[in-house]
Parts: structure tokens; C-alpha cells; sequence
């Protein structure tokens, strides 16, 4: 798997000459411009978009009126299947926090853009994670919003019942000022006050530290909390997420099968196969949803680690998906920040703050808190 030059973006053209940054990921459409996804079949079949997806409205009025700027469309796994932001036909982003690490994905460019200071607000979708795993892994800050809450209309489908569009940046002030430009008007309200400690399991020990010290030191009340159906709920999301990803590309893979990665064709033939359970899923999605009510009725926030363990090394990245800990939030369609927060070790722990449909102005107010209290 080859790299490329400038592998963050796949297209490096510049939309407006002053502002906010930002970068956006090359699954969603921008007018006159191809959207690749990352993928070689789609950049040699596709037109350019006649318009820009609908989340692009607050960012193109921003733009017009001189108050922000594109400075390119960013690298991704391909077709946005695959939590490591490898890709092997336009080489993979580099983690700026270690080069033989992982940056993360699939919103793997748009992480990388804003870690390196190329871009301050980049623009990523969230089907299973990707926000907010190359977030955790690049130690920047992303935000997955509610199921809906941005429309999607114009971003290239992968499972629909799942997909969100969500920014990343440096800080939570750059996520807020990322929403502000997806969403007008987005304002953050009042922090939560008790937050709910969930132990999800096989968790690294500096990094369940470095998220309880984190939480101790912003001085939240914190409450123990469980999820009973946790170990079935990230198998069930993708009894759901798979097979819709199926339909969506697997047209693509029939076609033009050596066009795609093997790893993607691998991943449209497990879904097809997966097709028997998805309304398996869809009943034990409701369970999950009900399970998270109930938590979320006892405090206003839960809390957990994004990822497990520490980003995997090139060399190994579909260990990713053994350590993300955030399909199981895309499967209840609520929204999620990831944060950087201190370890003892070179690359920092992610914590991940979840909240009910609609919180995305306490959870960036609250990431706030975390984040001065740790510095």
C-alpha cells in the first residue's frame, strides 16, 4: 500500500480567501467538484456535483460573506468503510502525533488537516466512529451530532440509519465554531452537572485513568452507570449497517470490481451475507435505545473512553476495530464529543461524553469544562 504526496487531501483546491479554515471530507458534495469518496471507481465515473450537499449551506453562506474558507477536499477510507483512514489508492493521511500510528477514519484526512494546523475546523461524516476514532487518534477534539440533526442530503450514503455529518478541531472552541458553520445560530448552553461513568470493557488502564482523572479534576458529579445489553449492541448495529452499506455500494463493487480495495468488496459481500438479521437488529436497536433512555434519565452525560487502547500501529490498523468504542452510539443515533485528556504516556487518551438526541449544546459546554480544568 503505496503512499502519496499530500496524502491529507484528495484535492487541494482553495473556495474563498479569508475566515475560519476548513477542510471537508471528500464524501460530501461540493458544486462543479467530484466527490471521490476515496475511491478511484467513483472518481473516474462520477460528474461533478451540480450542487453542494445541504449540511454545506451555513459553511457557503460563511464563504460568500468573506468569513470563512475551503482549503481542500480530505482523504478518506474508501467510500468511508474502514475505522484505520487507510487508503490504498490515495495514500493514507499521517498521524502528526506518530507517523507509524494510525490517524483514524475514516474522516482520516479532515482529522489529520486540523491536527497539523492546516485547516482549523475540518468537516467529517460519523457512520461507526469516524469522528470521532481519528479524533482520538490524532488527540484533537470531534463531535458526532444526533441522527439527523444535519442533513445528509448531498453526502454520499453508507448506512443510513447510522451516518451523521459532525466537525473536528483543535479545541472545542473550533467544534463550536464547526457547528456554527454546519448549523447558524448553534450556540452552547449550560454544562452538565452529573455525569454517568460507564466501564465498557477491556479498557487500557492509563487510559481509564487518565478518563476518571479528567472527569475528577472538571468536578462533575459522577455516578456509576450500566448498559446490561452492551456486548451485543456493536454486533447488532452492524446487522443494520452492513447490509445497508451493501445496497449502497454494492451496485458499485458489481460493476467495476477492480476498482475497489479487496478490503471493501470484503466488507459489501459481509453485508449481503448479514442481510437475514437486519430486522434482528432493528428490534434489538429499540432495547438499546430504551437501555440509554434510562441512563441518560439518571445523569445528564455518560462518559467512556472512544477508544480502548492506544492507536494500533500502521503496520496492524484493522485492530481499530477491535478498540473503538462508538458504533454502539451511532446505533442509538444519539450525538457524541471525543476529547484529548492527559496520560503519563506520549499520546493522550480520548474521552467520549454522550448525550440524549439534541445535546450537542450541553456536550460541547461540558467538553469545555473537561478541557480547561485539564490544562
Amino acid at each position: 500500500m503505496g503512499d502519496f504526496p499530500n496524502s491529507t487531501f484528495i484535492d487541494r483546491t482553495r473556495i474563498g480567501t479569508a475566515g475560519t479554515t476548513v477542510a471537508v471530507k471528500d464524501i460530501i458534495d461540493l458544486a462543479g467538484m467530484v466527490t471521490t469518496a476515496g475511491c478511484r471507481a467513483l472518481e473516474r465515473a462520477e460528474s461533478p456535483a451540480a450542487a453542494d450537499a445541504a449540511c454545506m449551506a451555513g459553511l457557503r453562506a460563511a464563504l460568500d460573506a468573506g468569513d470563512a474558507q475551503i482549503v481542500g477536499r480530505t482523504n478518506l477510507s474508501e467510500l468511508a468503510m474502514g475505522a484505520d483512514g487507510v487508503n490504498g489508492w490515495f495514500g493514507t493521511p499521517r498521524n502528526p502525533l506518530d507517523p507509524a500510528l494510525i490517524p483514524g477514519g475514516s474522516s482520516s484526512g479532515s482529522a489529520v488537516a486540523v491536527a497539523t494546523g492546516e485547516a482549523e475546523v475540518g468537516i467529517g461524516t460519523d457512520t461507526g466512529g469516524s469522528v470521532r476514532v481519528p479524533a482520538a487518534c490524532c488527540g484533537i477534539v470531534g463531535l458526532k451530532t444526533t441522527l439527523g440533526r444535519i442533513p445528509t442530503d448531498g453526502v454520499l450514503p453508507l448506512a443510513e440509519s447510522l451516518d451523521s455529518v459532525g466537525p473536528l478541531g483543535r479545541d472545542v472552541a473550533a467544534v463550536v465554531r464547526g457547528m456554527e458553520l454546519l448549523e447558524p445560530g448553534f450556540t452552547p448552553t449550560a454544562p452538565a452537572r452529573v455525569i454517568g461513568r460507564m466501564r465498557v470493557p477491556d479498557v487500557d488502564p492509563t487510559i481509564e485513568a487518565a478518563v476518571d482523572r479528567a472527569l475528577a479534576t472538571a468536578g462533575f458529579e459522577l455516578i456509576e452507570v450500566e448498559l446490561p445489553s452492551w456486548s451485543s449492541a456493536l454486533e447488532a448495529a452492524f446487522w443494520i449497517g452492513l447490509p445497508e452499506a451493501a445496497r449502497n455500494d454494492g451496485p458499485l463493487a458489481d460493476r467495476v470490481p477492480e476498482l475497489l480495495l479487496p478490503r471493501t468488496r470484503s466488507a459489501i459481500r459481509l453485508g449481503r451475507e448479514m442481510s437475514p438479521r437486519e430486522e434482528e437488529g432493528r428490534r434489538f436497536q429499540r432495547v438499546w435505545k430504551a437501555e440509554l433512555a434510562v441512563a441518560l434519565g439518571q445523569a445528564d452525560l455518560l462518559a467512556w473512553p472512544t477508544l480502548a487502547a492506544f492507536p494500533p500501529p500502521l503496520e496492524d490498523p484493522l485492530r481499530i476495530e477491535d478498540i473503538a468504542r462508538c458504533m454502539e452510539v451511532n446505533f442509538a443515533g444519539l450525538p457524541a464529543l471525543a476529547q484529548p485528556v492527559p496520560t503519563p504516556a506520549r499520546i493522550p487518551a480520548s474521552l467520549q461524553l454522550v448525550g440524549p438526541a439534541g445535546s450537542e449544546e450541553t456536550l460541547v459546554a461540558t467538553g469545555a469544562i473537561v478541557e480547561a480544568a485539564g490544562r
